[in-house]
């Protein structure tokens, strides 16, 4: 981990025996994913309906400060093995010092019992439940804890039960029984916040709890590569370590997301934080509380984006979709038909323009629910009928280790022959020499590359030597003169690209190859 990457946690990290700052957590890369791309369509409302700035939140804060609470957990720390010590300086043998530094390391081994150390670590949370005591927060923050504490405004400390955690989402639901009387907040609607609105948020920020900041959403739906289903609302509301799981409030004192993250290369806020919509927030909630666990709609793919060049290739308007790049076997979209290379346009409805919304949509759908889904083929659209699996069900059979080209049968062995150029790469049959070099699967058939000009498009693209080209442009290759041809068919028809089907190593991915060259 580098620890002078700009985007943390927004919790205090955990750390032996106090509560100071600690290490920071789990680091989010990509961060160029963050910084380009801002600008979007987005129509102007009129001003007579935009909503007047308040003149204080003093009143708002008051009604929901009871609301938010701390978390305080503790963690046993691993202790040295007994008769373990620090490793003693070298001296030569036979020197005075060695013996001196033995005599040194015992005494203090004796002197110093092995004491019980624990590490403890600060949080934030909101109650959305007074009567049966619920209690939301990151996952984060109470990850691998032995001991979790709820800490309410006026310092009352209660133990909490942990009823369940998605680390896909990096929630958490906790539950606290007290005689104590509680207050608790609703979840408002994310998606009816825009760019511009004020909201407040609340938590423990490096243990000062209860603090209350403002600001606007700065954006909407940032992808951080923190898990699969990212859709986070970005703020320039203060948020420093220690205000994970905290709540983020609209003006209507809702809450309308989660405190999760922050962009920062100090490890301070720096006006750009990062909060679960309370709309993706919610639904895990209610399966947290009704479950104990996640259950999550499952189609049973491996995706990827569509490129401009993808989308030419494959005669589709616009580069938008999701681009199916292998099929689970036996799973929900191996049942319906869905292939390889096919771009999912619509599931159930809802429209895919980006490749990222697929999962947060199929995740959303109730299990075992039959929707249509819309499919780009060979140049025109199709229909389709699934029936929406479990993802924590296909986790734990296995399914998702499976191998789609385990089903693939196995190939004719060709003899070996002199390698074919093309578009800067060199391309020969699969034989069992080249088989055992570059680690390729028995079943596995295609046309292998065994080496790539280093200023061709194709090593730009990414393809290396080892690579088995499986199709081009979605129609099977079983020798490099199949490939060959392809693409001299693609130049005829005065296509800018042709989209190559790449195994590696059991990782299929579409790449489209810019036809500008040999």
């Amino acid at each position: 981990m580098n620890p002078n990457h700009p985007i943390h946690r927004a919790d205090v990290g955990r750390e032996a025996g106090n509560r100071s700052l600690g290490r920071r957590l789990r680091v989010v890369p990509l961060i160029a994913a963050l910084l380009l791309g801002l600008s979007a369509a987005v129509g102007t409302p009129a001003m007579a309906q935009s909503r007047p700035a308040p003149t204080s939140f003093a009143d708002l804060s008051e009604k929901l400060l009871p609301a938010v609470v701390n978390i305080s957990t503790s963690q046993a720390v691993p202790q040295r093995q007994q008769g373990a010590r620090p490793e003693m300086p070298q001296f030569p043998p036979g020197s005075p010092f060695e013996e001196f530094f033995r005599d040194f390391f015992d005494r203090q081994q004796q002197d110093q019992p092995q004491q019980p150390r624990k590490s403890t670590s600060l949080g934030s949370g909101f109650i959305i439940d007074a009567k049966n005591g619920y209690v939301v927060t990151n996952n984060h923050v109470i990850q691998d804890a032995d001991e979790i504490t709820v800490i309410l405004q006026d310092d009352t400390n209660i133990k909490a039960e942990l009823i369940g955690k998605d680390p896909k989402t990096d929630v958490a639901l906790l539950k606290i029984t007290t005689n104590h009387p509680l207050v608790a907040v609703p979840f408002g609607d994310s998606d009816a916040m825009r760019v511009g609105d004020w909201v407040l948020a609340i938590g423990n920020p490096f243990g000062l709890g209860g603090s209350v900041t403002a600001g606007i959403i700065s954006a909407r739906q940032r992808d951080i590569n923190a898990g699969p289903y990212d859709d986070f609302l970005q703020t320039d509301a203060s948020i420093n370590r220690g205000n994970s799981g905290g709540p983020m409030f609209n003006l209507n004192g809702e809450v309308i997301g989660i405190n999760t993250a922050i962009f920062s290369p100090s490890g301070g806020s720096v006006g750009i934080g990062f909060a679960i919509p309370s709309n993706l927030a919610k639904q895990v909630v209610a399966q947290l509380r009704e479950y104990g666990k996640t259950r999550r709609g499952w189609l049973g793919v491996r995706i990827q984006g569509v490129t401009p060049e993808i989308a030419e290739s494959l005669g589709l308007q616009g580069h938008k979709g999701a681009l199916v790049a292998s099929i689970t076997p036996n799973g929900p979209a191996a049942k319906a038909g869905i292939q390889a290379g096919d771009v999912v346009t619509k599931f159930d409805g809802k429209e895919i323009n980006e490749m990222r919304r697929l999962p947060r949509v199929v995740a959303e759908t109730p299990i075992d629910k039959a929707v249509p889904v819309e499919v780009w083929r060979k140049g025109k659209s199709q229909q389709l009928q699934v029936k929406v699996g479990e993802l924590e069900a296909a986790e734990e059979s296995g399914l998702l280790a499976a191998n789609p080209e385990e089903q693939r049968r196995q190939p004719q062995q060709a003899p070996a022959q002199k390698p074919t150029e093309t578009l800067g790469l060199k391309l020969t049959n699969i034989t069992p020499e080249l088989r055992q070099q570059f680690e390729i699967k028995p079943e596995l058939k295609g046309v292998v590359v065994t080496e790539v000009a280093g200023n061709s498009t194709a090593s730009e693209k990414g393809i290396r030597a080892g690579d088995v080209i499986i199709e081009v442009g979605q129609e099977e290759v079983r020798k490099p003169e199949d490939v060959t041809s392809k693409i001299q068919k693609a130049k005829e028809q005065g296509k800018k690209s042709i989209l190559l089907l790449v195994d590696r190593h059991g990782d299929l991915r579409f790449v489209a190859i810019p036809l500008s060259q040999g």
